[in-house]
């Protein structure tokens, strides 16, 4: 229990976990209008709670594009259950589409990752995952719109 804690998206993620509702007031990012709840993550750095994200447990195929600017991020094919309570990937799109971003708070070193159009905080990136790359893509749901495959 306590390793999930330490390699959890949210843990000292700036002390801010997302308890808005979705029907909170609309704030403009970037050429959107977005909830204000959904700001707060993508640009405040915030994290929504564990196993509250709508793509959690989201199994339809298709593509899962930034919410602030629409640019692919992840593949269907590539998330799988981590068990941390975030939809987690093995592998982004393409690696120039997220950037990774050095964390050293709360005495810990990790990797924030962001989106490269619009840096939008996305989650952290862990290199505990899966074969074939071995990392975790560890995203808040609501740093993310879906895209189901045609």
């Amino acid at each position: 229990m306590v390793i999930l804690l330490l390699t959890a998206c949210s843990f000292g993620q700036k002390s801010k976990v997302n308890t808005k509702s979705s029907s909170d007031s609309l704030v403009s990012y970037g050429k959107k209008m977005l909830p204000e709840n959904v700001c707060y993550i993508i640009r405040d750095g915030g994290t929504e709670q564990p196993f509250t994200g709508k793509y959690v447990d989201h199994h339809e195929a298709g593509i899962y594009v930034c919410v602030g600017c629409d640019k692919p991020l992840f593949e269907s094919e590539t998330k799988y259950d981590s068990g941390s309570g975030w939809p987690s990937f093995y592998n982004a799109i393409d690696s120039k589409n997220v950037l990774k971003k050095r964390d050293d708070s709360f005495g810990m070193v990790r990797f924030e990752i962001l989106c490269a159009n619009c840096n939008a905080h996305l989650g952290h990136v862990f290199d505990d995952g899966p074969k074939p790359t071995g990392m975790r893509y560890c995203v808040n749901s609501a740093s993310l719109n879906f895209i189901p495959k045609k």
